[in-house]
């Protein structure tokens, strides 16, 4: 195991607020629900498509990151000290996905095909016990509770511990940052126990929030994608739809850690290419994994021939679809796969951000044919400017919530977990840990310079 230098006290700053940047997003969420309204009146099927298409994805981004948060404290890891903060910087969305989550409830039969197909189907007949609205909407809303809650949990016990009066001395305090200090410091008992506190905590919390996750994003896969075409079932789409998610995580934590870098010196010395490193490292061995459960479920159905599983194949591969579905197979395994082989590609920022964000509108589009092409009306257009315009709504929303977390709270974590005994090498002497741990610092800073 390599020694992991992390400094022994860290700065709390925060990003800047920047009333340009509130002007931007709210332009891009007024442009959205424009393009939404006009298209509702227009093609409501296509808005509604375009809708939960994109709830989808800015929900998995944003649970992705916690996840990715999450499954780094269970193994432990310290390679991310700087840039765990950033996995969580979404958490603001949560709360405005459950409530754009609502409007959603309102749809019939236009969008669950299975309504219509529960009068006269048998084989559709046998699924009543799932496959009915009001245990739909049960299940959704307790499952987004769950979920969302449990995880602004897990963030409250991130960032407790950094909310201690003593943490900020500056009478000057912006005042929305000093409310929520208040806030989240309620009941405070001391530094050092509010730390061992936490961290005690967050380690019972993450396996469960693993297994939540990993239940709740399935069911949203199953009830706003699979059964669309009732017929077709798959046991490995819950999970491709929740790595793909996990995976999603990954690459926003990149893209985030890319922009701090380029914008602020500060955050591109603590964020350096050893962190660049280990998450390219996972986000091009992700992208395989999400190659992998796609052609376990293609290879299976191309074999077995089954007419029922075959149909969904063929609405995503045929003439109206095709182009779209290889442009996701190309932007979320080609382009990462060939992109980020070797050492370098992954510690050159630019280059790395660049790859993520790509690999980031692939994943955008899949969500898209997981729900349009079972809906598509034959001989109209799979994909025009609306459904971009509608996902700049999201996009506005997502970004400003991201950016209000950052402004709010310490971009990088200032408290660090201690060290559990079992993670320490034991035969490995005090002074010659020292060595190591400068020796490990200096190389990485060579190599930050030599890419410079």
């Amino acid at each position: 195991m390599h020694e992991i230098y992390v400094p022994s006290e860290i700065q709390a700053r925060y990003l800047p607020r920047a009333k340009g940047l509130t002007a931007l997003f709210a332009g891009l969420v007024a442009v959205g629900a424009l393009a939404f309204v006009l298209l509702l009146f227009a093609d409501s099927d296509r808005a509604w498509q375009a809708y939960v298409s994109n709830w989808l994805f800015f929900t998995s981004v944003a649970q992705g990151g916690i996840m990715f948060a999450a499954v780094t404290l269970i193994v432990k890891a310290r390679w991310n000290w700087s840039v765990r903060r950033l996995s969580i910087a979404a958490a603001g969305f949560l709360p405005i996905s459950f409530l754009l989550m609502l409007p959603m409830f309102t749809l019939r039969e236009s969008y669950f095909t299975w309504i219509r197909y529960m009068e006269f189907d048998p084989v559709v007949q046998l699924k009543a016990a799932y496959l009915n609205i009001p245990f739909l909407i049960t299940r959704n809303v307790l499952g987004a509770l769950l979920l969302f809650g449990f995880s602004l949990f897990f963030v409250y016990l991130a960032l407790r511990p950094d909310m201690g009066p003593e943490r900020e001395k500056d009478e000057q305090e912006d005042p929305g940052r000093r409310r929520w200090r208040e806030r989240l410091s309620a009941g405070w008992r001391g530094q050092e126990e509010e730390e061992a506190r936490s961290w005690e905590k967050l380690k019972v919390l993450a396996p469960g929030l693993v297994l939540l996750y990993a239940l709740v994003m399935g069911i949203f896969s199953i009830d706003w994608a699979m059964s669309l075409e009732p017929h077709w079932f798959s046991t490995l789409l819950p999970a491709w739809f929740s790595m793909g998610a996990f995976w999603a995580g990954i690459g926003f934590t990149a893209i985030l850690a890319v922009i701090l870098k380029r914008g602020y010196a500060y955050f591109d010395q603590e964020m350096g290419p050893q962190q660049l490193h280990d998450m390219g490292k996972l986000f091009f061995g992700f992208s395989i994994f999400w190659m992998y459960l796609f052609w376990s479920q293609y290879i299976v159905i191309w074999y077995g021939k089954l007419p029922w599983e075959q149909e969904w194949i063929i609405h995503r591969s045929g003439a109206e679809w095709g182009a779209i579905s290889l442009l996701v197979i190309v932007l979320c395994f080609f382009v990462p796969f060939a992109g980020l082989i070797g050492r370098k590609p992954k510690m050159i920022p630019n280059w790395f951000g660049g790859i993520a964000l790509l690999a980031l509108l692939g994943l955008w589009l899949e969500r898209f044919i997981l729900i349009a092409p079972s809906l598509h009306e034959p001989g109209t257009a799979t994909i025009t400017l609306w459904e971009p315009l509608i996902a700049l709504g999201f996009l506005g929303l997502f970004a400003a919530s991201t950016r209000w977390f950052l402004t709010t709270f310490p971009v990088i974590q200032v408290w660090q977990p201690s060290q559990d005994p079992e993670m320490l090498e034991g035969e490995t002497p005090p002074d010659r840990q020292m060595v190591v741990r400068r020796q490990a610092s200096a190389h990485m800073r060579s190599e930050e310079v030599e890419l410079d």
